[in-house]
């Protein structure tokens, strides 16, 4: 599978950037999916998922009320609309795949397969 990140910038803060991820080779509809985020000098970090069938998502602690997480399986396709940016939010955001049949918790990246390049936020005050 490829997944391509797209929709980063530069933004200052309070401000709102919409983020995509695009799947070829597999059946979106089929997979949970997820964003993480890494910043410089930091581990990567869980920012939200969606699940496959429902599409019940969850956030991270510290960006919930200010990212929605949505899925398009029409387009392979989902999102994540950031709202209130803050510096703290600078970072490059990944999109994966939760890897199909695995159980555990999905804000841990071992969960996850299919990693794009990433797309850069940053955001400055």
């Amino acid at each position: 599978v490829q997944l391509q990140a797209s929709g980063g910038g530069v933004v200052q803060a309070g401000g709102f950037l919409r983020l995509s991820c695009s799947a070829s080779g597999r059946t979106l509809s089929t997979y949970a999916v997820g964003w993480f985020r890494q910043a410089p000098g930091k581990d990567r970090e869980f920012v939200a998922t969606i699940s496959r069938g429902s599409g019940k998502p969850l956030y991270a602690d510290d960006v919930k009320g200010r990212f929605t997480i949505s899925r398009e399986n029409a387009k392979n396709t989902w999102f994540l609309q950031m709202s209130s940016l803050k510096p703290e939010d600078t970072a490059v955001y990944y999109c994966a795949l939760v890897r199909p049949g695995v159980t555990g918790d999905v804000m841990d990246d071992r969960m996850y397969d299919g990693w794009g390049q990433g797309t850069l936020v940053t955001v400055s005050s």
